[in-house]
């Protein structure tokens, strides 16, 4: 199954507002972004669009209409309402060869048993609650309100974790983990974290770009060949045992070093 379209940014613009400037303000509602529990999953086959933004809000709500949440959060829906692989690309989904547990065979293995009659995955309509403070006032510590009463409304997130099913073929996968940018703590963490879960997913082809995305076209910077038994204890030490770079990138040249490494499932590790 060829998947060299299939690495699909999600972006989304975050922002942090007062109370006073969320329900004061004449762009109050530019400051909540999100999204609220779909009751189903909006088809949009045939779409071009690779990238999931947030889009600016521009609903403005009287507070004195009863029906005002119910408007807030279908806003707050339509903004952040992601599109499915399958809306962008024509796959077949296969059953996922992720096991949680260790005793447990991958659901690829002749001996695996019905995902269906284990829960240990993660439904595609299960949401889980943003904020769980319900604000008196405004001048409470830490208060983000909507309107001047500080209402209670739900924002609903999509819950992570492994589904039953996948779009890709584990073992023609080549996944290529890169840390560009800046130092933060815990990038060995995320790197190690990375190469641990793409191995119980049953890819054997992962390796390290050295030096952020100067490695992709920069001469003697090699593909850094990563395993369970290379990242395992990288978690100790600081920095990113890949090495990081900032600046001098040509997009252009990264693709076309992508294309001719066969490099079909990008994990990008940003900070």
């Amino acid at each position: 199954m060829p998947l060299s379209g299939m690495a699909i940014a999600f972006k989304a613009s975050t922002s942090a507002c007062t109370a006073q400037q969320l329900w004061g303000h004449p762009t109050r509602d530019q400051c909540q972004h999100g999204f609220t529990h779909l009751n189903e999953r909006k088809s949009r086959k045939g779409s071009a669009a690779l990238h999931a933004r947030a889009i600016p809000g521009n609903l403005d709500l009287d507070f004195g209409d009863p029906s005002w949440k119910q408007k807030y959060q279908e806003d707050w829906d339509r903004r952040f309402s992601l599109p499915h692989i399958t809306d962008v690309f024509d796959l077949e989904p296969r059953l996922t060869t992720f096991s949680l547990k260790k005793n447990r065979s991958p659901l690829g293995a002749s001996d695996a048993s019905s995902p269906d009659k284990w829960n240990g995955y993660v439904n595609k309509d299960d949401r889980a609650l943003l904020k769980v403070i319900n604000y008196a006032s405004n001048t409470s510590a830490g208060a983000v309100c909507i309107d001047p009463d500080c209402s209670w409304v739900e924002h609903w997130v999509h819950r992570a974790g492994p589904r039953k099913e996948i779009y890709y073929e584990p073992e023609e996968v080549k996944a290529a983990i890169v840390t560009c940018g800046g130092l933060c703590p815990g990038l060995n963490d995320v790197i190690r974290q990375i190469v641990f879960t793409l191995e119980i997913y049953g890819v054997k082809n992962i390796v390290g770009i050295q030096f952020g995305y100067r490695g992709f076209f920069e001469k003697g910077l090699k593909e850094m060949p990563l395993s369970r038994d290379v990242v395992e204890n990288i978690n100790l030490a600081g920095g990113s045992f890949l090495g990081v770079s900032r600046g001098g990138a040509k997009t252009s040249e990264i693709v076309d070093s992508i294309q001719v490494s066969n490099v079909n499932k990008r994990g990008d590790v940003l900070c």
